[in-house]
């Protein structure tokens, strides 16, 4: 695994990738390889394990942030617990206590925790205090959400999420995977049309690229929050992994049905 100087931005911790390499003769790691190296209590994930991590199944995967956070959007697979009594928003820490009955008492039961990427303390904090209270296999993906979205990855939206972005985020696009005959009971407000069915293959995305050049898609901003709606939850998620390939890096679906989408966002 490649160790890297904390920098901001993917682009500097290519450069810096590929700088150490050079410096030592090799040929230069996968971005995917890469890791803070942040001297911590803790071993750090590369998004390459991660993803090895999250197929698996066995490893519990925290997300370490407030719940309103994680709602919004989440790495697939990922939990959350609540906080610790009495923390303040700065030093917000999940609580130990919830993950041990999470865990069911098994102390020994493998745990990955993220958050907020290479500068946030929210992850390293609740490493310490899982260690701490006596659990003896924590790891940390450090690079965190923003990191698994420069790289591609989606994420997941829940119900109380889909409230906040209605409410909160007037940019926000959400896409509607249903074939056009669904459309006969309606969509939602200003919904973009994307068939599930015209998007072939995820690495096959001309349907996705031909709604960037027809204005379905937000092509003024890539950082635009794209939410990808469907019939279920593996349809949703296949047209969102197309459309981060398409270099869209705020990319989540929902996990569930577009009538369940319907239903939280009329509440």
């Amino acid at each position: 695994m490649s160790r890297i100087p904390v920098l901001r931005g993917t682009w500097a911790v290519l450069l810096a990738l590929a700088m150490t390499a050079a410096a030592r003769g090799d040929a230069p790691p996968s971005i995917f390889q890469a890791v803070t190296g942040k001297p911590a209590k803790t071993a750090e994930l590369s998004t390459e394990e991660l993803q090895k991590v999250l197929a698996d199944g066995r490893t519990l995967v925290l997300d370490t942030r407030p719940f309103g956070e994680f709602a919004v959007s989440h790495i697939p697979g990922a939990l959350n617990v609540a906080a610790k009594p009495g923390v303040t928003a700065s030093m917000y820490v999940s609580d130990v206590a919830e993950i041990g009955r999470l865990v069911e008492g098994d102390k020994a039961r493998p745990l990955v925790l993220y958050c907020n990427g290479p500068f946030c303390g929210k992850s390293n904090r609740l490493a310490e205090e899982l260690l701490a209270a006596g659990h003896t296999d924590v790891r940390r993906y450090q690079l965190g959400i923003p990191v698994w979205r420069a790289l591609g990855g989606v994420a997941v939206t829940e119900a109380e999420g889909l409230k906040y972005i209605a409410a909160n985020d007037r940019t926000a696009v959400f896409v509607d995977i249903r074939e056009p005959a669904d459309f006969s009971a309606g969509s939602l407000p200003g919904a973009r049309s994307i068939p599930r069915s015209l998007v072939l293959e995820a690495k096959d995305t001309g349907e996705v690229r031909k709604a960037k050049d027809d204005g379905r898609l937000p092509m003024e901003d890539h950082n635009t929050r794209l939410i990808v709606l469907g019939k279920d939850t593996t349809a949703a998620r296949f047209v969102a992994e197309a459309l981060a390939r398409e270099a869209f890096h705020n990319v989540s679906y929902f996990p569930g049905t577009f009538e369940e989408a319907r239903a939280a966002l009329s509440q």
